[in-house]
């Protein structure tokens, strides 16, 4: 594993990241490897993988040959749920998309196509992972999430509904909008891309959460396979027993690392 900064212009500072890169990576200088982009949740970091022991899981099972060898990068994503907030201040996505992805496939012997891309995260990272590959199905092949912080709709008065800080809505800090802009969230909402979005059908998608989670995102799950359903694009969905929390995520985390193996090719 090794730890380093990427400079971003579109956010006026560097971003700190980690990658993990597999075991035969300098053994053979030619050899390239697909990547999977890996996002954190809210109030965590770049070093989320390592704290909560999902790089001994990926490690684990590529020592047993259970997972292609892959090249895993995990970027800090702040507390902006991984979009251009609403007034333009944080310019993420812009930093992920065209300079962040770019900036990889530059560093490191990446499969450097759609099917050799694939999105992760956990929480808010889920949900930014869903929108990314919603939004750029043409970047990406492949995309997992778990307890992704999806929300069918935003209640009016939601400062009075259960979850962070009081509201399922201050979770979203001002990336949304302050005082929140439910127009807004809504066209960033992965629920309503999976209605809009053309170009899903040829993305390899996996998500699931847990039926006791406390934000209700299990809700907002439901949502998303029904949208997905509703087009018939195919996708892998799961409701699980658990909470919200590593905890959880932990018991099926390689769940959607095998996915992303047998979409990066390994039969």
């Amino acid at each position: 594993m090794e730890c380093a900064t990427a400079p971003s212009r579109f956010l006026k500072a560097s971003v700190r990241y980690c990658a993990l890169l597999p075991p035969g990576y300098d053994a053979d200088k030619t050899r390239r490897y697909p990547v999977l982009y890996f996002l954190h949740g809210l109030g965590d970091n770049e070093q989320s993988l390592v704290n909560g022991g999902g790089w001994n899981i990926i490690e684990r099972m590529t020592e047993e040959k259970k997972l292609v060898e892959m090249i895993v990068v995990t970027p800090d994503g702040g507390r902006g749920f991984y979009i251009n907030s609403r007034d333009g201040r944080t310019r993420y996505e812009d930093f992920f998309i065209r300079e962040f992805v770019p900036a990889m496939d530059r560093k490191y012997r990446t499969v450097a196509t759609r099917a050799g891309r694939g999105l992760s995260g956990v929480s808010m990272g889920g949900y930014g992972a869903l929108r990314f590959a919603f939004q750029y199905p043409q970047l990406f092949g492949s995309v997992s999430a778990h307890s992704a912080a999806v929300m069918k709709d935003l209640p009016r008065g939601a400062d009075a509904a259960p979850g962070i800080g009081g509201g399922r809505t201050s979770l979203l800090g001002t990336v949304f909008g302050s005082p929140l802009d439910h127009a807004f969230y809504q066209r960033q909402n992965p629920v309503t891309l999976a209605r809009q979005s053309a170009g899903l059908r040829r993305l390899k998608i996996y998500f699931d959460c847990g039926t006791e989670d406390e934000y209700g995102f299990d809700a907002g799950a439901q949502a998303l396979h029904e949208a997905l359903e509703s087009r018939r694009i195919p996708h892998e969905f799961h409701l699980y027993p658990g909470g919200h929390g590593w905890q959880y995520v932990a018991r099926h985390f390689d769940a959607s690392l095998t996915f992303h193996s047998q979409a990066f090719g390994r039969k």
